[in-house]
């Protein structure tokens, strides 16, 4: 599977930025937490596989790691632009964002850069679980607001695509045998509390930050059963996939929902359509960004 870098451009309504999600304003913040992770979260991600480009000697594999690269690149670049929207909205998106930078700095100097591909292998195969139920089940995002519904989209597709990157980097530089499974699964016992902890401290703080919407009981009895749900809930629906995690002959893979590539050609015709349909919304945005930086 050889990752695409795809520069796409996506209308994303401003006013819409704290309710665009078909569920309300509260499952809109879940996703809007999940936004103000990628930024740092994706660079973070880029230097650990960097960290072992020089040690990679298979030319597909070097093709795949420029490949993830160029694609965590523009995941990058949309979401800053997303979490400027949230700022614009009075949500403390840049200060949230700051908070995430400065923690993953502090982990570039400290752990060793074995520790921090691990991260990078368990957060990636976090990512690929969400892709893959937003992908596999319409009731994650359907029926929202259309230019955050292709952004999702997209984001999800492309994190399908390169799942196994980082695995596969980490599977060849480094030494196979105990140390390295019992590195692998300590880190994703870890990962997994600080991830879901920092998730959920930033949703509850863009719904306080959110609150002249009201209707807060109602919009948290939507999102836990959104989370939580038994049939449908995020938590119950990715709970196998994460224990798979810790097999000892565990590779991405073996959750193989590459069909859901197909819809990737139908989904960028559809972006360009649209971003020629709307330039001019996209191009205040870019502006105002520009100004922030």
């Amino acid at each position: 599977m050889m990752p695409v870098r795809r520069d796409l451009r996506f209308n994303l309504p401003p006013e819409r930025a704290c309710d665009w999600h078909a569920q309300g304003p509260h499952v809109t913040h879940f996703f809007n937490a999940l936004s103000l992770l990628f930024p740092a979260g994706e660079r973070f991600f880029m230097d650990s596989v960097r960290n072992y480009r020089d040690r990679i000697d298979d030319p597909e594999l070097k093709k795949q790691v420029l490949g993830f690269i160029g694609q965590e690149a523009m995941h990058t670049r949309e979401h800053v632009e997303y979490n400027h929207l949230l700022q614009q909205a009075g949500l403390p998106a840049h200060k949230l964002d700051r908070r995430l930078w400065t923690m993953l700095n502090f982990f570039r100097k400290v752990l060793p850069q074995s520790y921090q591909l691990a991260i990078t292998v368990c957060l990636e195969h976090y990512t690929a679980m969400l892709a893959g139920l937003l992908l596999e089940d319409s009731t994650r995002i359907g029926g929202s607001v259309e230019g955050y519904t292709q952004m999702w989209t997209w984001h999800a597709l492309e994190e399908t695509e390169h799942k196994s990157v980082s695995y596969d980097v980490w599977n060849t530089v480094l030494k196979p045998g105990p140390g390295r499974y019992l590195l692998r699964a300590g880190t994703m016992l870890s990962t997994t509390v600080l991830f879901w902890l920092i998730v959920f401290d930033y949703n509850v703080r863009l719904i306080i930050a959110d609150r002249k919407r009201g209707g807060h009981l109602r919009g948290m009895w939507r999102l836990t059963k959104y989370l939580y749900g038994p049939r449908h809930g995020v938590f119950p629906r990715i709970a196998g996939e994460w224990l798979s995690f810790f097999r000892p002959g565990f590779h991405p893979w073996d959750h193989d929902n590459r069909a859901q590539l197909a819809r990737i050609d139908g989904l960028v015709a559809a972006v360009d359509a649209a971003s020629t349909a709307e330039p001019h919304t996209r191009g205040a945005t870019r502006r105002d960004v520009r100004a922030a930086a």
